[in-house]
């Protein structure tokens, strides 16, 4: 089967949709082919010609998931606006919220590592370009992707905790933006 027809194309967005949709209400161990296969309304069979199991599923929808919030935390700024977070930062809370229950999910697994590990590869790259935030000379590159990737998962995991209180993207992303922004050294 050819992966780049339009067919199969259309196939595997539905059966990451169908997954992701699952997963909203189901710990992924949970999760079975032939589930994925009745909300998609196709046969196993299907599923198997452009997946050889359950876990490559996951891990292909996964990857949208991680390169949307990858792609948002790269965009912010390094400079800290006076007032309110940036504009990507804001999107990203907004996505989170959108697909708590799926993050919630996610994130007591093995995402959570490969979030940090996306978000801090996209970070390095920026800093190894010469992009880096005021106030972090003598800080390697790796160390400081290291750091404000692993804040900004644990603020998303946070965001999405069944406890957590209700606060809007903006405000989730304010507080993120004053928690993650670097301090200026004098």
């Amino acid at each position: 089967m050819n992966p780049d027809d339009p067919r199969a194309r259309r196939t595997r967005a539905g059966l990451r949709a169908a997954l992701l949709t699952l997963l909203a209400d189901t710990a992924p161990e949970r999760v079975t082919v032939s589930a994925v296969a009745r909300e998609a309304g196709i046969n196993r069979a299907t599923v198997y010609q452009h997946y050889p199991d359950i876990d490559a599923l996951v891990a292909d929808a996964m990857e949208d998931a991680l390169a949307h919030v990858a792609r948002c935390a790269a965009l912010c700024p390094l400079e800290a606006p006076e007032e309110g977070a940036p504009a990507p930062l804001v999107d990203l809370f907004a996505h989170v919220a959108e697909h708590a229950a799926l993050y919630r999910t996610l994130l007591a697994g093995d995402f959570a590592h490969r979030l940090r590990a996306g978000v801090a590869g996209e970070l390095r790259e920026r800093f190894a370009a010469g992009a880096r935030p005021p106030g972090t000379g003598g800080v390697p590159d790796r160390a400081l992707a290291a750091h404000l990737s692993g804040g900004l998962v644990a603020l998303i995991a946070d965001r999405v905790a069944a406890d957590a209180p209700a606060a809007s993207a903006e405000e989730a992303a304010g507080v993120a933006w004053r928690l993650l922004a670097p301090v200026r050294y004098r």
